[in-house]
Parts: structure tokens; sequence; C-alpha cells
């Protein structure tokens, strides 16, 4: 019996979006990327400023397992990070789906659900699918299962139909709230996905080929509104072996900007550690410290960092507090960080020019309607 997809409740009073939602400046923007190849072009997506940030996927599914009550339940988990110098909470709420075997279990997004995201979003900006509704501040793609799971296999992914199903599901039912620490007031109150549904009812749920629709998060949509989101190798991320691996260079991608051979950059354990939330299982420090080290390893392999330089920040009674890794890229991350700068820069300045123009507009409307008076 193959896992369904499970609909948005009142998906069909939801209006889909029209031609113009898939065909706006605005979304032009996200989909264009500054490269000089078709190649090129298919390794890149995009990243968002804050929601990729949140540290959204953290709990793995071992993790889960061993926590669920009676084998089925799971408590919301509470989490802090920092976002330019800003102290956030963010609290997850589990999804109760129907699992593989056909018994329901709550679940939390996790490192699957991360990736069927990250596909979902490249599929947005490179098959021309993707949408942008300014009207009713929304944004998504429209995809079929065959789709997604060809472009998860080519990124050396591959999942079935029914663990792909079961992730969207996962994202779909999940619930992130995230919280300013100083204000205590709630930025954005959402399910990963708000919404999925069949774009044709005629066919059958279970076919691969079927179109399906999905909504982003409402921080996603905020990113592509306001030219908040930078492009960076997204091949080269999906190819990473590990989760931290993938997570540390997302970070390097948003905030190591000014990547230079020049101005290396400092990470701070206890702040990986923080951020991430993907090293709580360790009850050693020491053995927390060893798989960051293996993650940076492994951008070093990839041609990611040059090197990694560390110092050991102790204590009384030499107590290890905290290490300092000290990150220098090598020319292909430089060359793809001053690429989505310039990139960035152009869609910001082309975005401004247009609200001048559509300003300026709206003002001589106004002065015709006042002469007509």
């Amino acid at each position: 019996m193959p896992v369904i997809p499970k609909e948005t409740k009142d998906a069909d009073k939801i209006p889909r979006p029209a031609k113009p939602e898939f065909e706006n400046r605005q979304l032009m923007l996200f989909q264009n990327f500054l490269t000089n190849t078709e190649e090129e072009r298919n390794r890149l997506s995009n990243l968002t400023e804050l929601w990729d940030n949140v540290p959204r996927y953290s709990i793995s599914r071992q993790a889960m397992t061993e926590t669920r009550i009676d084998g089925e339940f799971l408590r919301h988990h509470v989490a802090e990070f920092q976002y330019l110098g800003k102290a956030f909470r963010r609290t997850l709420y589990p999804a109760k789906v129907e699992d593989l075997d056909g018994k329901h279990r709550d679940f939390y997004a996790s490192a699957n659900e991360e990736l069927i995201e990250h596909a979902l979003r490249k599929l947005a900006v490179d098959q021309q699918a993707g949408y942008f509704d300014k009207t009713n501040y929304r944004s998504g793609v429209v995809f079929s299962l065959y789709q997604l799971r060809e472009e998860l296999q080519k990124r050396g992914h591959t999942r079935s139909y029914d663990q792909i199903v079961l992730a969207l599901n996962i994202l779909s039912q999940s619930t992130i709230d995230i919280v300013s620490v100083e204000s205590g007031e709630s930025l954005c109150r959402s399910t990963y996905l708000p919404f999925l549904a069949a774009v044709s009812r005629a066919k059958l749920r279970t076919d691969p080929k079927a179109k399906w629709m999905v909504q982003f998060h409402p921080l996603i949509t905020g990113s592509i509104d306001n030219v908040t989101y930078r492009q960076y190798n997204y091949h080269l991320m999906m190819s990473h072996s590990t989760q931290l691996a993938r997570w540390i260079h997302m970070q390097l991608v948003l905030k190591y900007t000014f990547a230079s051979l020049a101005k290396p950059f400092d990470m701070r354990f206890s702040t990986i550690r923080r951020d991430s939330g993907m090293l709580e299982a360790y009850e050693r420090t020491r053995d927390a410290i060893d798989k960051v080290e293996e993650a940076l390893d492994e951008l070093k392999s990839r041609k990611i960092l040059m090197s990694v330089t560390f110092r050991e920040i102790r204590g009384p009674r030499k107590k290890l507090l905290d290490v300092v890794f000290t990150l220098l890229p090598t020319l292909e991350f430089i060359g793809d960080t001053k690429a989505a700068s310039k990139r960035l820069n152009d869609a910001k300045a082309e975005n401004a020019s247009q609200e001048q123009v559509s300003t300026q507009n709206g003002q001589l409307q106004l002065a015709d309607k006042r002469l007509m008076r």
C-alpha cells in the first residue's frame, strides 16, 4: 500500500496561482543567475538570509526513535540560535503522519526533509515552475513526484516515491515557531510548507507524473520579495556526505561574503554547536569537536576550504572551553562568492529601479485623476 500525499485542508477552496504569478519580475530576479554556461547554472540555487539560518532540521531520525513516547508521540522541541547578533528561539511541533510501515507516528522535519526542501527550491528556479504571488504573498513550485525524484537522484540522493511522499507530508504538517528572545515577539509561526495539493484532481494521486503544488515557507516568500537571497553551488552542497558539512557550507555562503585569501574566517565550536543544533547527541565535547573537524576536512576535500587551523581556548586547570577554527577559502569559493555578491547587487539595483518607476507611474496616475475632476 503506497504512502499517499496528504493534501492541505480545504485545498480545493484555495485559488491556484495564475499565469502572471509564474512570469513576474520578482520571480525572474530569483530565477536568474550570474553564470557563464548552462552547466554552471545547473549547479546553482538560492539560500535565504533568515530561514536558512534557523536550526530547523537538527533532530535526527535516530534521536526521534529514542525519545518517542510509546513509540508514537513526540513533545515539542525548543532551541535557541543567533542571527545577525540577535538571539532567537525556535520551537518545533511534530507532524503525525503515516509511516512507511502503515503506522502513524510523530515526526520532526530532519535531514531527509531538508534535502527535499532544497530540491523543491531548485525545481522552482531551474525548471521555470516556480511562482510568486505578491497579492496573496505566497511563493512555491508546481512539480511531479517523478521530477522531484529525478532531481534528488541527480544530486546523489536517491529516494523511493514513498520516502518522498513521507517527507512532503512531514513538511506540510510540521509547524515551526520563531520568536525573538529579546522582545518575545513571534517572527513567524507556520508549517514548513503551508500548502500541498494536487494540481489536477482528474489524475490518480499515486501517479508519479501527476502535478502537485507546494507553497514555500513565508520567510522564503519574504526573501524573494525583498531580494535577500544569495546564489550558491547547490550541487556541491548536496554532494556532501554529512548534514553538518552541508550546514557549515551554507553558513559560509551566507556569512563569509567577504571571502578572500587575505581575510580568513573564524568559526567557534560553541557557535556551531548552538546554531546548528546537530551536536547535542554527543555527551563528550571532544567527540562533538571531532565531528566538526571531520566536516571541515570534507569541505577541504571538496575545494571549498584551502586550509583549516584551530586554537583551543582553555580555562582554569586547562579545561577546554572552546575551539576557534580559522578557515581559509579556495580560489573557487572566492570566485563563487564574488559572483553571488555581484548578482545580488544587480538584482537589488534592478528591483529598486523598478519600484521607483512603479512609484512614479502611480503618482502620474493620481495626478491625472485630479486633473479630470
